[in-house]
């Protein structure tokens, strides 16, 4: 490990004059910037963390809010960590097989009860940022720089790339990798002779908490790493024969070590009620455009969100974006680095999950060419079809960091005019990289019914209170997004989570709870305005459906969209409302509770 650079501006003591000024150290310096950044591109939603919401995908924010009032229910409440029946009554949820980012939830438990979650996903988003960064200038650092400048850069870029700051707009989980770097060095480091016990526990270890941040990321990482390897293998055999007892011995320490941690939270996830596979969507929906590789992403400062909305389908999903100065410099760096049997190797992996990323057929500007892309071989590969597509490319644009970092540490040993060269080059590439502050919009805000604990008899006896329009993903986030402000002290039906479809007959994965009469037919009085004509045979229907929630009360969220056609509906199913606290109810205590299962 190579001792800390530390610059000291000496000054002679011989006459006095102004005090003498240091310099912050480097490793001090890095993340005070990281951090810096971070608020910078947060600074918008951290002016009311629990009032605004990020525009850019509103709704991924609002299920991060559902984990964390989860976490907060976990620790204050004793409740299940691997389900919840909070929402979606009566079925619940796995929260397992959802991205429950229970090893930062629970530990920040208590900033989500005392602030609210969202103090607590702005504070996530912040340190995902901002700590990924500093966890790879870290490694970079320690282990494979000598100048701090060139792992800052790294660093930097791993941090802040415009994949990182596209899921920073809502994501929790993806902009959360400071375990990976570890993680990566941990497992490369098992070669070296010795290192096979100490080394493969504390891989384990590792491996495990990562399964409770994000398993989609750990899932990136041991498929780069395996490329890596087997690339490595096939430039430098006789150096992999030497190094594969010892990787194999601590691989096989690891892999003990996570599953006697991780055997049953798996068991759940996989085989738990609630399970499902798949994705709701076709492999092909988020994939990979080949323009965006020289692109810029909406959130850069060169960006222009009409253009890229032609080469990415969502905010979130901005996960390529070099720009074309970038991009060269990328593959200048693997030229620099060409002598490297691990820079090649770790280029190899880059590219491989690059072309993954693309799909099953080629898109160009968002035009589909139909040339078939290797990726429709294995789409339908268990544990690969559960993953967005386009995500693959994660991998590629967090070792392009490193391999920047490497190149620029290189490029100290050119001429005086390579270096120049090498310096304009990384302007041009970092500068019209740089975030801007994520855009946001107001979160409606919470009712006095809610506010003021008027709620509370209504949902006595374990029932639940019904927002209309009902939660779900895209049309009832208000209603979510208030149960979780709350922490759940109400539970609700449905939602925006990921189960099955229609258990037991269908477990492909779905977005929401399985279609019921009321839940289609609120869906088109908000959708489109309509003012059905309700029969007696629809209105038991209706009531049928309030019992199978566990219906308390039914409350009409204030504004939306159609909201004299869904209070008509509601008056015609239930009758005369109330006016309680600023919003509309409809007390439905009348009905009755059915037992759990």
């Amino acid at each position: 490990m190579r001792a800390v650079d530390e610059v000291v501006e000496k000054q002679a003591p011989a006459r006095p004059g102004p005090p003498v000024r240091r310099r912050l150290p480097a490793d001090l310096w890095a993340p005070l910037s990281y951090a810096v950044l971070a608020v910078l591109v947060l600074v918008q939603l951290w002016r009311d963390p629990n009032g605004r919401v990020l525009a850019s995908n509103d709704d991924d924010h609002g299920i991060f809010l559902f984990m964390l009032a989860h976490a907060e229910r976990v620790v204050f409440d004793g409740a299940n960590p691997f389900f919840t029946d909070r929402l979606n009554v009566p079925d619940g949820v796995n929260m397992m097989a959802n991205t429950s980012l229970l090893a930062l939830g629970l530990p920040l438990a208590p900033v989500t009860h005392f602030l609210g979650g969202g103090v607590t996903a702005a504070l996530i988003l912040t340190l995902g940022l901002a700590g990924t960064a500093y966890a790879w200038y870290w490694v970079l650092s320690r282990h494979l720089v000598t100048s701090r400048l060139a792992a800052w850069i790294g660093g930097l870029w791993c941090g802040f790339c415009p994949a990182m700051i596209s899921h920073a707009n809502g994501h929790l989980n993806f902009v959360s990798q400071y375990v990976l770097p570890f993680i990566v060095w941990q497992a490369l480091r098992l070669r070296e002779p010795g290192r096979a016990r100490r080394g493969g526990v504390i891989l384990g270890l590792l491996i495990t908490v990562q399964v409770f941040i994000n398993e989609e990321s750990l899932l990136f990482t041991a498929l780069a790493l395996g490329v890596f390897v087997l690339a490595y293998a096939a430039m430098a055999p006789q150096q992999a024969r030497r190094d594969a007892r010892h990787l194999l011995a601590g691989l096989g320490v690891a892999a003990g070590v996570s599953a006697v941690l991780l055997a049953y939270p798996l068991w759940h996830q996989f085989f738990g009620k609630g399970h499902y596979h798949g994705q709701p969507f076709a492999p092909d929906q988020y994939a990979t455009d080949l323009a965006s590789i020289v692109g810029f992403a909406r959130q850069s400062l060169a960006g222009n969100a009409e253009l890229t909305r032609r080469m990415s389908v969502s905010g979130t999903e901005d996960n390529t974006f070099f720009g074309p100065v970038g991009f060269v410099l990328i593959v200048a760096s693997v030229v620099v680095l060409w002598r490297s049997v691990a820079a090649r190797a770790a280029a190899v992996a880059a590219f491989v999950l690059l072309i993954a990323s693309l799909g099953p057929t080629l898109k160009v500007f968002g035009h589909d060419t139909g040339i078939p892309m290797p990726f429709r071989l294995v789409s339908h590969v268990p544990i690969i079809d559960l993953v967005s597509v386009t995500r693959f490319a994660i991998v590629p644009a967090t070792i392009a960091g490193v391999l920047l970092a490497l190149a620029t540490d290189r490029a100290r040993g050119f001429g005086a005019r390579g270096r120049r060269l090498w310096q304009v080059g990384l302007v041009l590439a970092l500068v019209p990289l740089f975030p801007k502050p994520l855009p946001i919009v107001g979160g409606e805000p919470l009712p006095l019914f809610l506010t003021q604990g008027t709620y509370k008899p209504y949902v006595a006896g374990d029932r639940t209170l019904v927002t209309v329009p009902l939660p779900d993903v895209t049309t009832g986030r208000t209603g979510q997004r208030w149960a979780t402000l709350l922490n759940f002290d109400y539970p609700t039906p449905r939602g925006y989570f990921m189960g099955p479809a229609d258990p037991p007959a269908d477990d492909t994965g779905s977005w929401s709870a399985p279609p019921r009469f009321t839940s289609e037919l609120l869906w088109r009085v908000r959708e489109y305005g309509l003012r059905p004509k309700l029969t007696d045979a629809d209105r038991e229907r209706i009531k049928a459906d309030l019992v199978f929630w566990r219906a308390g009360v039914v409350v009409l969220v204030p504004g939306g969209r159609n909201p004299g056609p869904l209070f008509d509906t509601l008056t015609s199913a239930l009758g005369p409302s109330q006016l309680v606290g600023g919003v509309r109810i409809w007390d439905v205590r009348y009905l009755p509770v059915p037992p759990k299962e």
